[in-house]
């Protein structure tokens, strides 16, 4: 399972091959994934900067190779591009004040859920926030974190200092068995001191939202690699059994389209061909696309292959049990829903 997932055009590197095997090797090494998500973070370039493909092809390959892993680096590489697009927009984002420097590892809490409000209130002081947010995944290993709250303006988005007696993380919230080393409950904020970054709405707005979408989507279809190379393994190994073959088949099918899907979105958002208004249509398309093969790839593979797989081969369960959870925040019919209301919007025939 530990090599590369390289989109088409994409260079074969080392570097990748490299990472494949680290990632593979992580386990439930939280600390390792933290380590190896600063490593990433210090050379990584934010979508659009010429070297979108690569990150895609990054997270695929960190997704083939360890869900866990690739769930612990991807939102610490999304946090840097984010304040890497607020500081290319002119933005000052004094993250000194909150004690935040280059060692520092990230989260961005961006989920809301209902009866929970967040709340940013600005005092001569600065910035403080206070309530509760839901789906904080690692609060209590990350030290910073980028956190969505509400303000009388709109949701604005502000870094703050995770290890801090203002936060409380609860505990024994978090039952899930994918990505069981990721724990992604909710904290309690008390008048935590934050930093803005950018003016209320500015996060939702910039088509950096819709890209670093796309990037998340890129580490779903890595997970499905993982488990369609399991199954390729299968039918080669028994290529008497015409079952096996045809769910091969159709699995190739759904990952070269995903593939190829995640492959124009890099092109485009690199050669800014991208119109404006539209980041959050292609984002829609492309992550609704790599969905689809995800569930496709998890319904086959799990036809196929059996209970035997899920129930004694660990690592091939985990990864099942990993990517059912993960794919989760595609929002299914819902964000079906929101994109057939963008196209109508629109105006315009898409096709």
């Amino acid at each position: 399972m530990s090599a590369p997932v390289l989109l088409a055009g994409s260079p074969s590197t080392d570097l990748l091959a490299e990472l494949a095997v680290r990632a593979a090797r992580i386990g439930d090494d939280v600390a390792g994934a933290l380590r190896l998500a600063a490593e990433l973070g210090a050379t990584s370039t934010a979508p659009g900067t010429g070297r979108t493909l690569h990150r895609w092809s990054t997270l695929a390959t960190l997704g083939a190779a360890d869900l866990t892993a690739s769930r612990v680096v991807e939102p610490h590489l999304d946090a840097l591009a984010i304040l890497a697009e607020a500081a290319d927009a002119g933005l000052d984002v004094p993250l000194g004040a909150v004690g935040a420097d280059r060692t520092s590892t990230w989260g961005v809490f961006a989920a809301e859920g209902p009866g929970l409000a967040l709340q940013a209130t600005e005092s001569d002081h600065g910035w403080v926030l206070s309530g509760t947010k839901p789906w904080c995944s690692l609060a209590d290993r990350l030290t910073h974190a980028l956190i969505t709250a509400r303000t009388p303006e709109g949701r604005g988005l502000f870094a703050v200092a995770l290890r801090s007696d203002r936060i409380q993380v609860l505990p024994g919230t978090w039952v899930a068995r994918g990505l069981a080393r990721v724990p992604s409950g909710p904290i309690v904020i008390d008048a935590a001191p934050a930093v803005p970054v950018g003016l209320p709405r500015w996060y939702l707005e910039r088509p950096g939202f819709a890209w670093g979408g796309i990037g998340v989507a890129a580490v779903w279809f890595g997970g499905a690699v993982g488990i369609a190379r399991k199954l390729l393994d299968h039918a080669a190994a028994t290529p008497e059994d015409p079952l096996r073959l045809m769910a091969l088949g159709a699995v190739d099918t759904a990952l070269t389209g995903a593939a190829a899907a995640l492959a124009a979105s890099a092109t485009a958002i690199d050669a800014g061909a991208v119109p404006a208004g539209e980041a959050g249509v292609l984002a829609s398309r492309v992550r609704g696309v790599v969905a689809a093969a995800v569930e496709l790839t998890l319904t086959r593979a799990g036809h196929t292959l059996g209970p035997a797989a899920l129930a004694l081969d660990e690592e091939h369960a985990r990864r099942v049990a990993d990517l059912t959870l993960y794919v989760r925040q595609h929002h299914a019919e819902r964000d079906d829903l929101a994109l057939g209301t963008q196209l109508v919007k629109r105006g315009t025939r898409p096709w």
